[in-house]
């Protein structure tokens, strides 16, 4: 919903002068659009929330004065009353600190389960009670936590682990880019191949592939580099506004061709 502010074609003639802060969350938080949030709407003290349905919703949020960088690059720090752990997916084992793993948070927040599912419940939280998010994220030695990408979107590109998260953020920063979303599709030699659906900002001026690739030449490792993009209008949405990337996934990965 803030980009769709921030690319309205009149966005210049609204008075904003009296927005001071607010919360933005509810899907990943690009932080080349919350630097905008804070110089183009006026929203200095604009904060990041993370947190999930199932933990009533909030886990970690950024404070109204914390710097730029941090709350531009992360979602803050763990809530009072509430625990948070990187842990490693498969061993559930704690990771060191700039280790990415999984955010698993636990305490009166989580939820006790899903209705009449125990199967469910027990997938998503585990005998301790942790809540298991399926959100790879780093904790900083601050204690400000970074979300890197959710498990299931990770592409697994040549034997290379790519975050999706890292890409999109990237090419937010690209002139001609209002929206990312980053996925993976299908390729026989390197098992997935990264696509880039792109909206753009003018859609009579899209991005080429040619341009976000010398966009991205020398500042992506290569293999992290989209080697194909889609021009869209909008993106597929769930009811409660988060981009549905598995139907991208689907409708574009038996499609051929790049742009």
């Amino acid at each position: 919903m803030f980009i769709a502010e921030l690319n309205l074609p009149d966005f210049a003639s609204y008075d904003l002068s009296t927005l001071r802060t607010g919360i933005m969350a509810g899907s990943p938080c690009p932080v080349e659009v919350m630097k905008r949030v804070v110089a183009e709407m006026n929203m200095a003290e604009v904060s990041i929330c993370y947190g999930m349905t199932g933990t009533s919703p909030v886990s970690t949020q950024t404070r109204r004065d914390d710097d730029l960088e941090r709350r531009t690059g992360t979602v803050g720090r763990v809530m009072p009353h509430v625990e948070v752990k990187i842990s490693d997916p498969a061993t559930g084992i704690t990771v060191e600190r700039g280790t990415a793993g999984e955010l698993r948070t636990r305490g009166y927040s989580v939820m006790l389960g899903y209705w009449k599912e125990p199967e469910k419940t027990g997938e998503a939280i585990d005998p301790g009670r942790w809540m298991h998010t399926g959100d790879l994220a780093v904790m900083r030695d601050d204690g400000y936590v970074q979300i890197v990408g959710r498990i299931k979107d990770m592409i697994i590109r040549g034997g290379e682990n790519v975050y999706p998260r890292e890409i999109e953020e990237f090419l937010h920063g690209h002139p001609k880019v209002a929206d990312v979303q980053v996925v993976s599709i299908p390729d026989e030699r390197y098992g997935e191949e990264i696509l880039a659906c792109v909206v753009p900002r003018d859609p009579a001026d899209a991005p080429t592939l040619e341009e976000l690739t010398a966009f991205c030449r020398d500042r992506l490792a290569h293999y992290k580099i989209p080697r194909r993009v889609e021009i869209l209008t909008e993106f597929p949405m769930t009811v409660s506004g988060k981009v549905r990337k598995v139907e991208l996934r689907q409708r574009y990965g038996t499609t051929g061709g790049t742009r």
